[in-house]
C-alpha cells in the first residue's frame, strides 16, 4: 500500500531565489572588497614621490585598484538589469575529465619554493627557477630554451621593478651586480 502526502510543498520564493538568480553579485562584492584593499594599501604605503618622480610605487595598485572598483560596479549594474553569464558555453574546458592533480601540484611546489628560495637567493635565481618550473608543470620540454628565457624573463622584472619603478626587490648574491 502506498500513500501520498496531500500535503503541497512550499517553496517560498523571496529572497533565497533572488541571490541564487543574481549569485554574480558576489564575485562583484569580491572585487569591490579587493579594489579597496589594493587602494587602501597603494594610499598609506610610505615613499617619497618627490625622489622617484610621478611614476612610482604607487602608481600601478592605485590604477589596479581603480581598475577593480570599476569593474566591480559595472559588474552589478549589469547583474542588476538581467544580465547572465553563459554557464559552461564559453568555457574551453571538459568537466567530464578528472583535474590534473599532478599539474596542480607542481605548480603550488614551485610556487612553494620561490617563496623559500626568494630570500636567500633573490629574486633573479628564484625568479627565474620559479617561471622555468611553471614552464615545466605546464607542459614545456624544452630542456635548453626554457631555463634562458626564464633567467630572461626573471632579469627584466627585477630590472623594471626594482630600477624603475622603485618597489625594491631582494637581490641575493647578485645585489652588487645588477
Amino acid at each position: 500500500m502506498t500513500t501520498t502526502s496531500d500535503t503541497p510543498t512550499t517553496t517560498t520564493p523571496g529572497r533565497s531565489s533572488w541571490l541564487r538568480e543574481h549569485s554574480e553579485l558576489g564575485v562583484s562584492l569580491i572585487l569591490l572588497l579587493l579594489g579597496g584593499l589594493v587602494l587602501t594599501d597603494a594610499l598609506t604605503m610610505s615613499v617619497d614621490i618627490a625622489q622617484r618622480g610621478p611614476v612610482g610605487p604607487k602608481t600601478v595598485p592605485l590604477v589596479v585598484g581603480a581598475g577593480l572598483l570599476v569593474v566591480a560596479v559595472l559588474l552589478a549594474v549589469d547583474v542588476l538589469r538581467g544580465g547572465r553569464g553563459e554557464s559552461e558555453g564559453g568555457e574551453d574546458v571538459d568537466l567530464s575529465e578528472p583535474s590534473d592533480r599532478r599539474t596542480v601540484l607542481l605548480l603550488a611546489g614551485v610556487f612553494l619554493g620561490f617563496a623559500v628560495l626568494i630570500g636567500p637567493l633573490g629574486f633573479p635565481v628564484s625568479g627565474a627557477l620559479l617561471f622555468w618550473g611553471a614552464a615545466y608543470a605546464l607542459g614545456s620540454r624544452h630542456l635548453h630554451r626554457d631555463p634562458l628565457i626564464a633567467a630572461a624573463l626573471a632579469l627584466v622584472t627585477y630590472v623594471v621593478f626594482n630600477n624603475l619603478l622603485g618597489v625594491p626587490l631582494p637581490g641575493g648574491p647578485l645585489m652588487g651586480v645588477l
